[in-house]
């Protein structure tokens, strides 16, 4: 948890993977799972978890939201067409993929900047460490953060998940 809570969070803007601009809030009071996401990356199959979450849970109040990022050893170079189309034809992804961010460093887009505030299990909180790095923003203000190689499944995730759904 931090102290930059969610709701905070919610008011930041980021681009859409077409171009516009939303929010957190645009998601309402609904629990979210921030991922930055890569196609090219050892951890990719974990796209497979988050779009299971996605169909286990959406309907009782849970999105999972993929902020595709490049900054880790080039993983995901694609044009946002082509990880779009990577992201559907390869996982069956139905959750939301945005534009392309740099989650590290001084051109970290907003939303990356505010969530490396949060801690995650051990106390520690800064630079996203590799791509899939996890953040749950509950309706309540919390964040809660996990690492890269923690899944999207792991019971720890899952547990906060379910603890905030609405129904």
């Amino acid at each position: 948890m931090t102290e930059a809570t969610a709701t905070d969070l919610r008011s930041i803007p980021f681009q859409t993977a077409d171009g516009g601009t939303a929010t957190l809030a645009d998601y309402g009071d609904q629990v979210l799972l921030v991922v930055n996401v890569a196609s090219k990356c050892g951890l990719t199959p974990q796209y497979e978890q988050l779009e299971a979450l996605q169909r286990a849970y959406a309907d009782r109040g849970f999105t999972v939201l993929g902020f595709p990022c490049n900054q880790f050893m080039g993983q995901e170079p694609g044009s946002m067409d082509e990880i779009l189309e990577y992201c559907s034809t390869t996982w069956g992804v139905s959750f939301p993929v945005f534009d392309k961010v740099k989650v590290n460093g001084g051109k970290a887009a907003p939303i990356y900047k505010a969530l490396k505030d949060a801690d995650d299990a051990q106390g520690n909180s800064g630079r996203i460490q590799w791509n899939f790095e996890k953040f749950v923003l509950t309706p309540g203000g919390e964040v809660h953060r996990f690492r890269p190689n923690v899944k999207p499944d792991d019971p720890a995730v899952v547990s906060v998940i379910e603890a905030n759904l609405s129904r």
